[in-house]
């Protein structure tokens, strides 16, 4: 009698209980994909056949239950893509388990200290390279650089009810000489903070003298920078540019009937400031307007400068650029993400750790950025739960105890039949 179908259906029956534990095992892991054994018959010459194989485990790649965790560094996938890792000899694994955090050297790294890849990032301000080769993201400690102000805006709401001044000339140490004072906070290349304080002087009805003095460097003088027209209801008509001296020593005159796209504005010069290079920014007065507004003041101010700052906090947005935050309350891109697809994710091997490698029957990596093409969307503050269907596994593992049992039966069965035939006389 033969018993090899039967101890084929044990194993098969055995193997396939593995692969249901091992699911169940993982059914909190992040980011695990569930496998199935698949089996195949077994035919040497015989009409009946020699039994069960197991054909081999396949991976179910559907997407798992997006998880909120609310931690900065748990970032989720959804759909198509993995997360590109690499560990010290520079093996390259894919993963779909979000869960990273920072090494001793402010490596971007998952629980087993794989390295996460991305893009980097290059230039001032810093834009992110698409297209390079992915590198290893790094959190920065070093500091923000200051940026020195090239532009700022200042529109104006003066006051039309405003009386002209009796007292002449302009002092910028007398109040009486001018009607309303506004600072414009800027800065230099080392980030030097800079109070260039205007003075607004009513000059004749619609007409309005600006003078400027940067406060900030000590015994700097005033100078008069620009005039100011309005229209008779009130709309900015004019700027004459004291500033910026045109040949034949002609103020530039910014004649917004003629040009409305026109920038009325003023260059400010900053003198060195402890080691600073000396520079000028434009300060625009466009959008400025005369009405009787009871008094005057500063719509809003706004410019492009900064100080230094250092690192506060980092942040996954859902593209996969990763963001710090300064305390010059600026942000800086660090680096973003890449994501990787493949032709076919079943022929990925597992290799453990949450990890899988490429092979060629899942084909070459492709790399790209998350909602780019046919890359997945990422979430940040969360991640993928497993795809483990509990309920469905608990079923197969009855069905695969009672393959198991009827595998025993058999031989059982075929080893009573045996006897008897011993048995006999």
């Amino acid at each position: 009698m033969a018993f090899s179908q039967a101890v084929s259906g044990l194993d098969a029956a055995a193997t396939n209980l593995d692969v249901i534990g091992n699911n169940i095992a993982n059914s909190a892991t992040y980011g695990f994909k569930s496998g199935s054994a698949s089996f195949a018959d077994m035919f040497a010459g015989s009409k009946v056949g020699l039994g069960v194989k197991v054909a081999g485990i396949t991976q179910d790649f559907t997407d798992g239950t997006t998880t909120n965790t609310g931690r900065g560094l748990d970032v989720a996938i959804s759909q198509n893509g993995f997360f590109r890792m690499v560990d010290t000899n520079g093996s390259v694994y894919y993963s779909r388990n979000g869960q990273f955090k920072l090494d001793e050297n402010r490596n971007l790294v998952n629980m087993q200290g794989m390295q996460l890849t991305g893009y980097p990032v290059a230039g001032t301000p810093p834009v992110v390279q698409t297209g390079a080769n992915p590198t290893t993201i790094n959190i920065p400690t070093t500091v923000m650089s200051a940026r020195a102000t090239t532009t700022a805006t200042m529109p104006m709401n003066l006051n039309s009810t405003a009386t002209i001044p009796t007292t002449t000339p302009f002092d910028p140490t007398n109040s009486d000489t001018y009607n309303k004072k506004t600072t414009v906070t800027s800065y230099d290349s080392l980030g030097n903070e800079h109070a260039v304080d205007c003075y607004f002087v009513k000059t004749a009805a619609n007409t309005w003298d600006v003078y400027t003095k940067d406060s900030s460097i000590s015994g700097s003088s005033y100078e008069k920078a620009a005039q100011m027209s309005f229209s008779s209801n009130g709309t900015l008509t004019s700027v004459t540019n004291y500033t910026e001296v045109l040949p034949a020593t002609t103020p530039r005159t910014w004649n917004l009937n003629a040009a409305p796209n026109a920038q009325p504005q003023i260059n400010i010069a900053l003198a060195s400031l402890n080691g600073s290079a000396a520079s000028t920014y434009s300060l625009s007065f466009l959008n400025s307007m005369q009405q009787n507004t009871g008094s005057s003041g500063a719509a809003s101010v706004d410019q492009d400068g900064y100080p230094p700052g250092s690192l506060v906090s980092y942040a996954i947005n859902d593209d996969g650029t990763v963001v710090g935050s300064y305390s010059n309350e600026k942000t800086q891109v660090l680096g973003q993400i890449v994501l990787a697809n493949f032709a076919n994710n079943e022929g990925l091997k597992s290799e453990g750790d949450n990890v899988w490698s490429a092979t060629t029957a899942s084909g070459v990596a492709i790399v790209g950025t998350a909602g780019s093409g046919n890359f997945g969307k990422l979430t940040n503050g969360a991640l993928e739960a497993s795809n483990v269907n509990l309920s469905k596994e608990l079923v197969n593992m009855i069905v695969a105890q009672r393959n198991y049992q009827s595998n025993a039966q058999t031989i059982k069965t075929q080893d009573q039949i045996l006897n008897t035939l011993v048995n006999l006389r």
